[in-house]
Order: structure tokens, then C-alpha cells, then sequence
């Protein structure tokens, strides 16, 4: 596929374990890979609700009376879902970060590779842009931007140093930022640390972090009982969130125990972690760093 290529695609959909005639939620629609999938094994009677907030995945649509796509944010599942009447599901699937397309597309600034306008948004009417943060945060609040999301150590003395230069000039684009930072990239190095400092903008514009939390509260009050739950990961700060609740159904601290010293978690997980085969990261090296977690409703 142009736009996107599935990640994971037989995996994830075998862990919904699909019934015919189930309700599914595709909360990344992005190119339609999972949700073309997940079609094929619906009947007349199955319903398939997906959401993306990025404008350009309409494009893709499917036409088929089983299937709606909700130009939304996953974080809102719940309000949207019962704008469609639908309280419960089967089973949700969530393949996280950037589509292949949003990262080939020069003009939305998520690349590395090509000189944009500091952008990033996935939602294209949101007011915060890459271009806000670089140039309007405080020093303290763009080391922690850099520090937490894109787990750079030096942290504090490239947000300094972004500071000193914006003063000079703005910072417009992708190239205007690398080249700030060039004394601060090892040139042995410097592919994964652009890449750590475009992914804690990103993470920061689009609000990565807090819209994944908001979706996953939301997962077992909208599963029904033993639905499935499959999320696809690309980075530590996404997989540790999902691996964290569906474990302890929370994101810190440990769940109270009863009397008896067990837990009661709402989510118990299935099988083992799932990595991309060898193949697979041949055909589509943007599969290396994907982690596929399924779990379902106790």
C-alpha cells in the first residue's frame, strides 16, 4: 500500500479473535490495511466503526455498509461511539504513531529527510504546531519536552541552545533546526538522535502521551466481557503505558489489594509480546521497533 503499510497485519487481527457478527473499533484507520482486514472476516451483520483525525485519511474511506469512519481523535472512542448508539464492543484495534504517509509527506515537517515547515500535526486544524514549541516555549518546558518525549539526556543544553538562537532569528523549518543543533549531533549518531528530537515535538504537538491514557481508560468500560484489545507500539514511552495498564489497569504507582492480597485489574493479557519476523522487517523496515500487545476484558 502507497499510503500506509500495515504493521503486524495477521497478528493483530488474529488477536482480536473476531466474531462474525461483532462490533470492532479500528482507532487508526490511517491507510484502511487493519480495517480492510478486519472486514474480511465480518458478516452482513458485523460492524466496523474507525477513527483518524488526520483530514488526509478520508481519501481512503471504505465503501461498505458495515464500516464508518469517524474523522476523530481515538482519545474521544466513547463520546463518538454513542453518537452511534453503540455502548459496547468486541474489540478494538490501535496501530500508534505516524502512517507511512504523514512521514513521506514533506510538507507535514514529521520527517527528517526534507525540508519543511515545522509542523507535525496529525490533526491539520489544531492550533499547536512544532513551530510554537521550538519558538514559544520556555526553556525549562521545551528541555522537558525534549527530556521526556524524546529521551535525550542532553536535554537541557539543546533546549538552551534553541533558546539562544530563536532570539536571532526563528526557527522555520526542519533544516533550520538540524542546523542549530548540528554541534549537539554526533555525526555517528546522528539519524537516531534527529529522530529522538523530531519524535518529543511530535509526541508534544499532538499530544501523544495524554490522548493514549485518555483512550485506554476508556477500553474497559467500552469492551464487552473477554473482547479483545490489540495495540501495535513503536517507541518505549507508548509500549510501557500500554504494558502498565494492561497489567495494572493504571499508569503508576500499583493497584490496591483485597484482603486475600489479590488485585482486581480490569484487563488481563493474552499470549506473549509480539515482534515483527525478519521478513517482515525486510519488506517494511519501519516495522523494527513495533511491539504488538493483545489482552482482553476478565
Amino acid at each position: 500500500m502507497s499510503y500506509h503499510n500495515p504493521v503486524l497485519l495477521k497478528e493483530s487481527i488474529a488477536g482480536l479473535a473476531i466474531k462474525p457478527n461483532g462490533i470492532y473499533v479500528d482507532v487508526t484507520f490511517g491507510g484502511g490495511g487493519h480495517s480492510k482486514e478486519i472486514l474480511k472476516f465480518l458478516n452482513e451483520e458485523g460492524k466496523l466503526f474507525a477513527f483518524d483525525q488526520d483530514e488526509d485519511a478520508k481519501q481512503n474511506s471504505i465503501e461498505d455498509n458495515r464500516f464508518v469512519l469517524i474523522p476523530q481523535n481515538f482519545r474521544y472512542i466513547k463520546r463518538y461511539l454513542r453518537f452511534y448508539n453503540i455502548k459496547k464492543v468486541d474489540g478494538i484495534l490501535a496501530d500508534l504513531g505516524v502512517s507511512s504517509h504523514q512521514f513521506d509527506e514533506a510538507e507535514r515537517g514529521f520527517s527528517t529527510r526534507f525540508n519543511a515547515d515545522l509542523d507535525m500535526r496529525m490533526n491539520q486544524t489544531d492550533a499547536l504546531t512544532a513551530f510554537e514549541v521550538i519558538n514559544k516555549y520556555e526553556e525549562s518546558k521545551l528541555s522537558d519536552v525534549l527530556f521526556q518525549y524524546g529521551e535525550l539526556r542532553n536535554a537541557r543544553s539543546l533546549a538552551k541552545k534553541i533558546v539562544e538562537s530563536r532570539t536571532e532569528k526563528p526557527i522555520k523549518t526542519s533544516f533550520d533546526l538540524k542546523e542549530v543543533l548540528n554541534d549537539f549531533i554526533p555525526k555517528s549518531k546522528e539519524h537516531k538522535v534527529l529522530a529522538q528530537i523530531f519524535q518529543g515535538i511530535r509526541i508534544e504537538v499532538n499530544q501523544e502521551m495524554e490522548a493514549l491514557k485518555d483512550f485506554l481508560l476508556q477500553v474497559p468500560e467500552l469492551l464487552k466481557p473477554e473482547g479483545r484489545l490489540s495495540v501495535i507500539s513503536y517507541h518505549s514511552l507508548e509500549d510501557r503505558l500500554v504494558k502498565r495498564f494492561i497489567k495494572n489497569g493504571m499508569f503508576e504507582g500499583e493497584p490496591e489489594k483485597d484482603f486475600f492480597g489479590n488485585v482486581n485489574v480490569p484487563m488481563q493479557k493474552v499470549g506473549k509480546l509480539i515482534v515483527p519476523s525478519k521478513d517482515e522487517i525486510k519488506l517494511n523496515n519501519r516495522a523494527r521497533s513495533a511491539k504488538l500487545r493483545i489482552a482482553t476484558l476478565k
